[in-house]
């Protein structure tokens, strides 16, 4: 590409220490048959850990951010190395004062470069590196010095306790949604703050919509829903923590598949289209949201490399999160849109905040 977000953004820290995608219907929409290769964007690695449960031949996690490389090196060292259960308590899902003892336990198993850098960053393993990316860190600060102004733990608590469905939308309408909450909540998830202390104002350029209404709009409907209850997702955003709720690479029905597989993973450095370049065609791509950060005619120039490079049959399965892009759409003779399919994995995302995932089939 010769407009990179390389030369706009730093991507010297974590932004990202888990995936705020879900697994459970990338894993659906895409539906790898066992030895397939699959391309996946690396993000902070989860969902890419989860597309091992499938028995792929290949899964390439390839992000343009060294250091969420670093990070999903660092994970797959832990996975490799310790129990199920220690791999919860470094990696700071579990409550542990061990964590330094244990990565030099594990720094052996990286490359050089991140060794150095997670050995000049120590202060984040021992945090817990699930808290430690600059998105997380945004909501940790909207959990400990916003919402108090507007809800009490009580309350939180409230809205999250299991109930039923009718219980859930009472409860949100009488004790939730007061003029404090739908104020803050635009404030706090405008285009501004969440562009500068979440995620970054270049990822937003593409973006057209009033964010804080949009994003209001997509949450109103979800915390109404008894599906909130259960959302690892939300439980983060409203408490810090996930509490008991783990996602889909660590539950432990899926670690067993993650663990077992983890040496057909490969990380590689760059864009979808340099992993393309080195491993040749994939059967399956999860691609992230990576498409809002384009605009109109680097969209597009990207999606038809990237389906030249998909196999007849395979899928591509994206997310629209403010900036509507669709690959079938711009190569109808290319790529069929699954609409049915993505309609109804749209309607089940963890990922709440999102517009539509999508998932397109080549011909």
């Amino acid at each position: 590409m010769s407009e990179t977000l390389t030369e706009k953004v730093s991507f010297d820290i974590i932004r990202y220490a888990n995936c705020w995608e879900d697994a459970d219907i990338l894993l659906e929409g895409l539906n790898p048959q066992p030895g397939s290769r699959i391309l996946s964007i690396g993000s902070a690695g989860d969902n890419s850990f989860s597309l091992l449960t499938t028995d792929p031949e290949l899964v390439v996690a390839v992000d343009v951010n060294k250091v969420q490389l670093h990070l999903i090196e660092l994970k797959q060292a832990c996975i490799r190395q310790l129990p199920y259960e220690e791999v919860l308590a470094f990696l700071g899902f579990r409550p542990s004062e061990e964590r330094e003892k244990t990565f030099h336990q594990l720094k052996g198993e990286l490359s050089d470069e991140a060794r150095r850098f997670w050995e000049n960053n120590l202060l984040q393993v021992k945090k817990g590196l699930v808290s430690q990316g600059k998105f997380e860190q945004y909501f940790r600060f909207f959990k400990k010095r916003v919402l108090p102004w507007v809800h009490s733990q009580k309350e939180v608590e409230a809205l999250l306790r299991p109930k039923t469905a009718q219980e859930q939308e009472h409860y949100y309408a009488q004790h939730w949604n007061t003029w404090r909450w739908r104020m803050m909540f635009r404030v706090f998830f405008s285009k501004y703050i969440m562009g500068k202390y979440g995620r970054d104002p270049e990822f937003l350029r593409e973006v057209k919509v009033p964010v804080g209404d949009y994003i209001f709009k997509k949450a109103e409907r979800h915390l109404q829903s008894e599906k909130a209850q259960q959302n690892y997702m939300l439980r983060f955003n409203l408490t810090g923590s996930f509490g008991d709720l783990l996602p889909h690479y660590l539950q432990p029905e899926n670690f067993v598949k993650v663990k077992a597989n983890l040496d057909k993973l490969r990380i590689k450095e760059g864009y979808a289209e340099a992993a393309v370049a080195e491993y040749g065609t994939f059967h399956a791509m999860n691609l992230s949201n990576i498409f809002e950060y384009m605009n109109r005619r680097l969209f597009e120039r990207a999606a038809g490399q990237l389906l030249e490079a998909t196999a007849p049959g395979g899928k591509l399965a994206y997310w629209n999160l403010m900036v509507p892009r669709r690959i079938s759409g711009s190569y109808p003779s290319k790529a069929v849109y699954l609409k049915e399919t993505s309609r109804k994995l749209s309607e089940a995302d963890k990922g709440f905040f999102y517009n539509q995932f999508i998932v397109d089939q080549v011909t």
